[in-house]
């Protein structure tokens, strides 16, 4: 009976361990509020920008890299001539200087790429 219990202990610990490692966002962001509850299902690249202004790209539901803002232009165009159905989710810290997030909209709109604006449910 002890070794049974051995087991369901070592499974626990195992658990507990495992759960903690996997993080669903490895970027603290803070999301601004929005009422909308409409959601894209189709995200090819994802750009962050934490409260600091650094940048990070991810493409699918890959790690984000950071990457410099001088090269987020070409590193985009390299996703978009990958697939031409390209969705960009813009993950922007809510207390980042508005140009940051107006560059990223100038790069979707020059390209004309499609761009959504990641929010946090309102009341959260």
């Amino acid at each position: 009976m002890s070794s049974m219990t051995d087991i369901i202990f070592l499974l626990l610990i195992f658990f507990i361990l495992a759960s903690t490692m996997s993080a669903p966002n490895d970027i603290k962001l803070n999301l601004p509020q929005s009422r909308a509850s409409s959601s894209t299902k189709s995200v090819v690249a994802k750009v962050s920008i934490d409260a600091s202004g650094q940048y990070f790209v991810a493409q699918g539901t890959a790690k984000p890299e950071q990457i410099a803002p001088e090269v987020l232009e070409s590193y985009i165009l390299d996703l978009v001539a990958q697939d031409s159905t390209t969705y960009i989710a813009l993950h922007a810290d809510q207390e980042i200087p508005y140009k940051e997030v107006v560059r990223v909209l100038d790069i979707a709109n020059q390209h004309q790429l499609k761009l959504v604006v990641a929010t946090k449910a309102f009341g959260r």
